[in-house]
């Protein structure tokens, strides 16, 4: 029970470091565009970004590399 307790303690820290870090980064959350809709045979839009909002994603990205 002791090893659970630290385990469980350990992971308490790290996400709560993890939490301010953001907080203090001042950075928006973001998600990844495409997901499983990258994938040759599945069709369909991502749950969280329509298709149009990724491949606008990926003209930028490649204008930026």
């Amino acid at each position: 029970m002791n090893i659970f307790l630290v385990t469980f303690l350990v992971f308490m820290l790290v996400v709560i470091f993890m939490s301010v870090g953001v907080i203090f980064s001042n950075r928006k959350i973001k998600g990844s565009c495409g997901g499983l809709n990258n994938i040759n045979g599945l069709e369909g839009d991502c749950a969280l970004c329509s298709k149009k909002t990724c491949d606008k994603k990926k003209k930028m990205e490649k204008l930026n590399a």
